[in-house]
């Protein structure tokens, strides 16, 4: 999706507001009327019931029919998608809405003639019952666009996306092999050499943070002064969050443009992720460390960036077995655990190769072992234990 800047005036702004409020709404009434569906009993209402339940709503509650029923239609619309979804397996079940964190609604069918380009950097989006909404024109919309979303972040900006599936990116024709390992220190190493790290803040911004997290820790709930805080620091994650996303776009861009094959670690970055804190019956151990990995796992964009990757390079990107790769010599195929002696030195313990620790395991990627293509068979691969060709000219 393209997503640009939106700058609504402060009347258009209560009236996104409101359609946010709306679509919330709508979408929090079919998650509570779906979670009282049981086994045995009649099927849940689907998504043409709900619109029907919708129209009498509308005609029964002022404050409803004064909304669009474009956007509380599309919030149903989207629920009945989310739960196609959740039955496919590929996602999670759709959960509560809340005011603050979700804020967002979709507007369909749109024609040529509600988005118009008024200067060199600006632009106008036709939005119902707030009229014609300026945008940041950063680059070309989308000529293909049907429909688009209008969304507003914790910082408290808004934002316009087109929906319209982009162009791959044609692959270059070299014949060239990479592969990518993630990693927290650095965040990709490329089995080139090359060594990638997502931008992280500097120290005063971190001493700022931490001074805004303790002054909302004293701060009254429902208060003015928590709200003011908490907008404060939703700024300063906004800006981490935007490098960290620009960091993936270009990084993913650039190894598009560069290989014809893209080998990552098959990663389950959600479980890897997942909380260890554990229950009051079964506490989990040294939580506060997971919870440190956890956070510079995410922050090094691990997901984000092979997902780009899928989505600019389709049928280019393989995803390796990430077995051993880190205690594989890329030179001579030993697999020793001493090897690895530090984060950044691996030194084979067989052949006395030396290196790079994540360049190593980066080259035992390129190298393909256990390969599953996305979207393949899902049958591994014979370990090939020859050092790579690439591996050869380097």
């Amino acid at each position: 999706m393209s997503r640009y800047r939106l700058a609504p005036t402060a009347i258009q702004e209560i009236a996104l507001r409101d359609h946010c409020a709306h679509a919330r709404f709508v979408w929090n009434l079919a998650v509570e009327q779906h979670s009282w569906w049981q086994p045995g009993r009649k099927s849940a209402p689907g998504y043409l019931e709900q619109c029907r339940q919708l129209t009498q709503a509308r005609a029964q509650y002022d404050w409803l029919r004064q909304g669009s029923q474009m956007v509380q239609q599309q919030a149903l619309r989207d629920f009945a998608q989310a739960l196609v979804n959740f039955f496919a397996g590929t996602h999670s079940r759709p959960t509560w809405r809340k005011a603050g964190r979700d804020e967002g609604f979709r507007i369909v069918a749109v024609k040529p003639g509600h988005v118009r380009r008024v200067s060199r950097h600006t632009g106008e989006a036709w939005i119902p019952k707030a009229g014609w909404v300026r945008f940041r024109w950063s680059r070309a919309v989308p000529a293909t666009a049907k429909s688009y979303r209008v969304t507003r972040d914790r910082a408290g900006r808004w934002h316009i996306a087109f929906a319209a599936i982009p162009a791959p990116i044609s692959a270059p024709g070299n014949d060239e092999t990479v592969g990518v390992d993630r990693g927290v220190a650095v965040s990709a190493a490329l089995s080139t050499g090359q060594m990638l790290t997502v931008p992280r803040p500097g120290p005063a911004r971190q001493r700022r943070l931490r001074h805004l997290q303790r002054k909302l820790a004293r701060a009254s709930r429902g208060s003015n002064r928590r709200a003011r805080v908490k907008r404060a620091i939703a700024k300063l994650k906004a800006r981490e969050a935007d490098a960290r996303k620009d960091w993936a776009e270009k990084t993913s861009t650039d190894l598009a443009r560069r290989f014809d094959l893209i080998r990552v670690e098959d990663l389950r970055v959600v479980g890897m992720t997942r909380s260890a804190r554990g229950t009051i019956a079964e506490p989990g151990r040294r939580v506060r460390a997971k919870a440190g990995l956890n956070r510079g796992i995410l922050a090094s964009a691990w997901g984000l960036l092979v997902r780009r990757l899928q989505d600019k390079a389709p049928s280019r990107v393989e995803k390796v077995n990430a077995a051993f790769t880190s205690q594989r010599c890329s030179a001579c195929g030993h697999i020793a655990a001493g090897s690895r002696q530090s984060q950044a030195l691996f030194r084979c313990v067989a052949c006395g190769f030396a290196c790079n620790a994540d360049v190593n395991a980066a080259r035992n990627i390129a190298a393909g072992h256990a390969v599953t293509a996305r979207g393949g068979d899902g049958i591994a691969r014979p370990v090939n234990r020859e050092p790579h060709l690439l591996l050869q000219s380097a």
